[in-house]
């Protein structure tokens, strides 16, 4: 099987976040799809399977199948325009649990991702967040991929005071999430994250494209802005054009980048 690994949300290698993506003609049993995903050991491994005149697409951590990414979604467009001869102007896949989505070709090698908007509701945990980020923000609230994941989205008032976040990673385990989300206003951006997923085998994602499914609804309504550039501030890093196109969905902009070409052997 051909193995693609692409940095996405970044238009220079070793920057926004790796993800790898496996072309395949049709589904292999899912014991070797997250076998894969823990070999490659990155924060996503997404594959494919052609559907008509599209894809189906799955997304692996090293540990498990999650509902939505952004980032991998992105890098599989990206494969598929670069590496497999797709000519069209707009890629559709279509996913286990959210539903149909769509990634146009744009100037300029953009992408951009038409993605569900997740609203955001007040949450009752903002101790135990306060213990697993190591600060208190200002409220919790949390979003919800799917019938069983969710994410917190702990909102600070400085961007400073989420630059300089050392989360206590054992405490993310009382946490019954796939990750928590931290977000603030930001000094040369709209808004800027970090985003840290321990009990899905993630420490800290790079770029997370399915936090701003919550962030882009969130942000839009506070700053009353449709359009907004948003910056994950991980020690790599990665920007991310956000619009919130109508009250269900958010389109999520970005380029990518090739790292590396391979082969699997099973």
């Amino acid at each position: 099987m051909k193995i693609y690994q692409i940095d996405a949300f970044t238009s220079q290698v070793f920057k926004g976040n790796p993800a790898a993506v496996v072309p395949l003609d049709q589904w292999i049993d899912d014991t070797y799809l997250q076998a894969i995903a823990a070999e490659n050991n990155l924060a996503e491994t997404a594959f494919t399977v052609p559907n008509g005149d599209g894809w189906e697409i799955r997304w692996f951590t090293p540990t498990a199948e999650v509902a939505l990414c952004g980032h991998a979604t992105l890098a599989a467009a990206y494969v598929q325009v670069k590496h497999q001869g797709f000519k069209g102007a707009v890629l559709t896949f279509d996913t286990r649990q959210s539903g149909r989505l769509t990634v146009e070709r744009l100037e300029n090698d953009l992408l951009a991702m038409s993605f569900p908007a997740i609203a955001v509701e007040e949450s009752n945990q903002l101790e135990k967040i306060t213990e697993a980020l190591g600060a208190k923000p200002d409220s919790v609230k949390f979003g919800r991929y799917s019938p069983d994941q969710i994410d917190y989205v702990a909102i600070f008032d400085s961007e400073d005071t989420v630059r300089s976040l050392s989360p206590d990673l054992t405490k993310f385990s009382q946490l019954d999430s796939r990750g928590v989300i931290a977000t603030a206003p930001a000094k040369s951006f709209d808004f800027v994250s970090r985003y840290f997923a321990p009990n899905f085998g993630i420490d800290e994602d790079p770029v997370t494209g399915s936090a701003h499914c919550l962030l882009t609804p969130y942000w839009s309504k506070v700053l009353g802005k449709e359009r907004m550039q948003a910056r994950q501030i991980s020690s790599r890093g990665g920007d991310i054009s956000c619009t919130m196109n109508s009250n269900d969905r958010v389109i999520l902009a970005g380029h990518a980048v090739d790292y590396m070409i391979g082969d699997i052997f099973i």
